[in-house]
Parts: structure tokens; C-alpha cells; sequence
């Protein structure tokens, strides 16, 4: 392998990158960045190492371009990033929420947006990854708008194999209602629970977008048996920035595994038919801020990539740390599940009865 000079983190760790992907990067202006985190070495288990790509990018095409011509751009992009990934030796690679579309879905508009929408096992999106994961012997994780046999639309998450063969699926388990940021316009949450997928390169999960802020997906997805955990978003300056290098990072030490955080960047300004009750967020979502980075088990994490340019993060990882720290801290052994598991059973019934010792003295409703 050509190799350049190593990067170094703030944190002393380095990687070294290839030459052609730098200069792969360079000419179609995307940022590349390489880090790498280890673990105690072992008497008893070989290293077990592997490199995670983590893909950020801004749409190519105006919206008001036609859907065919924005995605097929988006795929051109794809694949150009994805090469470089594969010439640095990337084992699995995670692109952002919906990547193959705009994120569109606070307009409250269907057309053109659902037009996005594809089949989870022979889409167009599915089968450009599947050609890329068999090319470069590569996990790819591919987030898309979903559009199932029944017309019914999901925000999944298809996992393919190094082979090339389609693992499985993982569907958005949290939809937003915040504001303007009102997703169940478009689609519902999942049902399918939080599935694993055991692939050659570890045991691996997504989180999608959302879900990052509950606290309870993270732990089911480890309860699993996840490795990595991926968090592939699409969110905007203002209320999620503050939160967004503290969530992934607490899950990565909560769970003893690695997380991904992913996110966009660049501005959708994404309203096509003005209405009565458009608001500034229709007309323009604002800023998707990048920045996305990868969490160890033991909280040591990477910089993030760029807030304004696409980018590709590249982190060597010893997949024994998460056991090495679950022995260390005992999380596992000490998270009492059990008791948790019967108090939320009734937290969830109508009658639930709020364990709360009130003081006589105490004047007023507090």
C-alpha cells in the first residue's frame, strides 16, 4: 500500500492513510481523516481489528432537479468516496440518514419526496451498495427512505455483506415530533425491534438519527450483543448541536461498545409549494452541521469531521476493547436489569402509580 505521512489526533493516536485516497480526496474536495483506537493485548484472543468509514455529504443537485437526476448524482458521489475507503482498507462503512434523497421530511410535502422511496431488497441505492460491498469486500450500511410491498413508507437502514448479500434491515425505532420536525408525516416507528447483525468484520447495529436520544434503544442494541453501534442522522444546527458530542459518547460508555455518530451537512432548502401555514423551517431546514465521530468503549473518542465539508472518517479499531472495558468497569454484571424490566412494565400501564415520598410538612405542590 502507498502510504503518506501518519494524522495525528489530539488524542496520540494515529493512522495511515493511502497516497491515491488522499489524492482521490483532494481532487473531489472531500476531507479525509484517519484515527485509530487499540486495545490491551491479550494472552488468550488475537486482536481483533477492523477499520469503520463514517460518511458525511451535502446533496450534489438542487431539489428542484428530477429525482433520478438527484439521486444518480448522489450515488456518482458515493461511489467516489466509497473508493477511497476501500484503497485505506475500510472493512464497514455507515452513510447518513436517507442518503440517497434531500432530507425533506419537515415540508409536509409528498411530491416529489416520496418519489425517493425504495424497495429495502432491490432498489436502486440497495443494489449500487450491494455492487460496492462485493467490489471492495466491504460491510456496507445503507439508510433509505423505504418504501415496503404495501406502499407503506419506513427510515431503514439496509446492512449488506462483504459478499454482497443483503443481511437484513433495521428500522428508525424513534420518530421525531418536535416542532416542524414532525416525521410521521411520512413514516411511523419500527417494529422490528433491535436487531444485530453478525457480520465478518464484528457484531454490528444502527440506531437511526433520533433514537440517539433515548437511552433505552442504545442498551437493547448491546443487551444484543453489538460491537458498533452506528447513528446515522440528519440533523440541524440550534436545539440538537449542544447535545450532539455528549449522546453517542455516553451510549459508547453506558453499553461498552463503539458508536458512530453520522450526520450531513450543507442547507436543503427544500420547499417546492408554498401553503398557508409554511413556516421558516419549510422554507429552509437550516444547517446540517457534520461533525460526525466515533466513541470507544472506554469514552476516548475521535475528532469529528468538518461542520461544512463532505468527508470521510477512517477509524482502526480493536473490537476486544468492549470486553476488556465491560471487565474493568462490570457494567454489564452490575446494570440490574431485572428490576428495571418489572418497574417499566408498569410505568407503561394507564394505572402506573409514581414511587414518591411526599414530606406533611412540606407546603405546596412541588
Amino acid at each position: 500500500m502507498n502510504l503518506l505521512m501518519m494524522t495525528v489526533c489530539p488524542y496520540g493516536r494515529a493512522l495511515d492513510l493511502d497516497r491515491e485516497a488522499l489524492a482521490l480526496a483532494e481532487e473531489h474536495k472531500f476531507e479525509i481523516k484517519g484515527y485509530k483506537m487499540t486495545a490491551e493485548k491479550e494472552e488468550m484472543r488475537p486482536p481483533r481489528v477492523v477499520r469503520l468509514g463514517l460518511v458525511q455529504n451535502r446533496i450534489v443537485l438542487p431539489t428542484t432537479e428530477p429525482v433520478v437526476a438527484q439521486r444518480e448524482a448522489l450515488h456518482r458521489r458515493i461511489e467516489t468516496i466509497v473508493e477511497a475507503a476501500a484503497l485505506c482498507g475500510v472493512n464497514v462503512i455507515c452513510f447518513q440518514e436517507t442518503w440517497h434523497m434531500p432530507f425533506a421530511f419537515c415540508t409536509r410535502e409528498k411530491t416529489p419526496w416520496c418519489e425517493f422511496a425504495e424497495s429495502a431488497e432491490y432498489g436502486p441505492s440497495v443494489q449500487l451498495c450491494q455492487q460496492m460491498a462485493k467490489k471492495h469486500n466491504m460491510v456496507v450500511i445503507c439508510p433509505i427512505l423505504e418504501r415496503d410491498d404495501s406502499d407503506v413508507l419506513w427510515n431503514a437502514a439496509v446492512v449488506v455483506s462483504n459478499s454482497g448479500a443483503i443481511l437484513g434491515k433495521s428500522r428508525k425505532n424513534h420518530i421525531p415530533r418536535v416542532g416542524d420536525f414532525n416525521e410521521s408525516t411520512y413514516y411511523m416507528e419500527s417494529k422490528l425491534g433491535h436487531p444485530v447483525f453478525q457480520t465478518q468484520f464484528g457484531k454490528i447495529a444502527i440506531n437511526i438519527c433520533y433514537g440517539r436520544h433515548h437511552p433505552l434503544n442504545w442498551l437493547m442494541y448491546g443487551a444484543n450483543g453489538a460491537e458498533v453501534v452506528f447513528n446515522p442522522s440528519a440533523t440541524v444546527s440550534g436545539l440538537s448541536e449542544p447535545l450532539w458530542h455528549v449522546e453517542a459518547r455516553n451510549a459508547a460508555i453506558a453499553n461498552s461498545y463503539f458508536t458512530c455518530a453520522i450526520n450531513r451537512v450543507g442547507t436543503i432548502p427544500t420547499v417546492l409549494n408554498v401553503f398557508f401555514f409554511i413556516s421558516i423551517a419549510h422554507r429552509d431546514f437550516g444547517h446540517f452541521y457534520g461533525s460526525s465521530y466515533v466513541t470507544a468503549p472506554d469514552g476516548s473518542r475521535t475528532p469529528g469531521l468538518s461542520r461544512i465539508n463532505d468527508g470521510l472518517l477512517i477509524t482502526e479499531v480493536d473490537l476486544n476493547l468492549c470486553r476488556q472495558v465491560r471487565d474493568t468497569w462490570g457494567f454489564r454484571m452490575t446494570q440490574r436489569t431485572e428490576i428495571y424490566a418489572d418497574a417499566l412494565y408498569w410505568v407503561a400501564q394507564p394505572a402506573f402509580e409514581k414511587q414518591v415520598v411526599v414530606d406533611p410538612t412540606a407546603g405546596g405542590d412541588y
